[in-house]
């Protein structure tokens, strides 16, 4: 069942137009909304980026479809061929999808600091704090209940959902999105071991946060212990992340679910980690790496390309006789220098 957003119409012309794609077929057809292919009814286009869902081409009720030109000739519908059919979906749902209007005001319950400067044209809702020295710039938006510690920045246009925490001295880049419960500027887990006692470590770095970023719900972000902790432009964070002090992601990089990266890591440019993936501290993977799923790096990575350290689910039994057979590989490894030596001396 289609269960999108129905907005005003536009023609397939008009949102090739805007879309920068290449118009094949009857661009009157006129179009409110998106859709899967399975899911799409009369009004609605969908697309196909991925080959397995090649076969539904034949079947979907849409009004029209988003393609590749290498599928363009497997569908009689009205269509848009772009190179890469998954942005130009992007760029067709957010014009159905707009996101809401900055409604400029400060709620009665917000508690501004006298010494905060905020825009006139931004929005603080409801229990919103704002801390001494804070600026808050044109059309931000700050939803009920975030807390923005003295002296930070928050630039044009950032967004950020409701719960969010936001540490003193931390800076946020224009555009950027903070989903509910981001902590940003925590502490670093900073400790000095004392004879068997933990002495804290001060963390008086800062977050700063680039441009165009976006961060998950109940990601967490810690402040530097002397440097910063710096996410560069255009970096997106999914939902559970941990960052370490003092890591620097590259711009464009992209991290999934559940990662965890330790301390003074630096991840390069136009990066992808899979989800639950863990990075040790003090380690550095270079621009263009892909890191698979649930991958554990221990070392840094000078060369790009993929790396992929998780071992595939296997029936249980078959697990435990795989298991039996890598814990004796250390005394093969032995067994075979040792015939190795002794053919040599031979």
């Amino acid at each position: 069942m289609d269960r999108t957003h129905h907005a005003p119409g536009l023609s397939l012309r008009d949102l090739a137009r805007r879309c920068g794609a290449e118009l094949s077929g009857d661009g009157g057809v006129m179009i409110d909304r998106v859709a899967t292919l399975d899911g799409a009814g009369p009004g609605a286009i969908a697309f196909l980026s991925n080959p397995k869902y090649r076969a539904q081409l034949a079947s979907t009720q849409a009004s029209a479809v988003i393609v590749s030109a290498r599928d363009a000739a497997a569908t009689a519908l009205p269509k848009l061929v772009a190179e890469n059919p998954y942005a130009t979906y992007a760029r067709v749902a957010a014009i159905f999808n707009p996101g809401e209007s900055v409604h400029a005001g400060i709620h009665p319950t917000a508690v501004v600091a006298a010494g905060a400067q905020v825009a006139a044209s931004a929005e603080l809702g409801a229990y919103v704090v704002i801390g001494e020295g804070v600026t808050i710039g044109e059309r931000a938006r700050i939803h009920a209940g975030c807390v923005i510690g003295d002296g930070c920045e928050i630039a044009d246009d950032v967004e950020l959902h409701p719960r969010v925490v936001v540490y003193p001295r931390s800076s946020i880049g224009a555009r950027t999105v903070l989903h509910s419960g981001a902590v940003i500027g925590a502490d670093g887990f900073g400790m000095a071991d004392d004879q068997g006692r933990w002495v804290k470590v001060p963390q008086v770095g800062r977050v700063v946060i680039g441009a165009d970023v976006e961060i998950g719900a109940n990601t967490t972000i810690d402040r530097g212990a002397i440097d910063d902790t710096i996410i560069e432009d255009d970096v997106k964070l999914d939902n559970q992340i941990q960052i370490g002090h003092n890591c620097r992601i590259g711009a464009h990089t992209a991290i999934a679910g559940c990662v965890g990266i330790a301390g003074s890591t630096r991840i390069g440019r136009n990066c992808q980690i899979g989800g639950a993936a863990m990075i040790t501290g003090h380690v550095h993977i270079a621009d263009g790496t892909i890191v698979s799923a649930a991958t554990l790096v221990c070392d840094s990575i000078e060369t790009p390309g993929v790396y992929t350290g998780a071992f595939p689910a296997l029936p249980h039994r078959e697990w435990r006789h795989v298991a039996s057979g890598m814990r004796r590989l250390r005394t093969l490894a032995e067994r075979v220098r040792a015939l190795e030596r002794k053919f040599d001396g031979e």
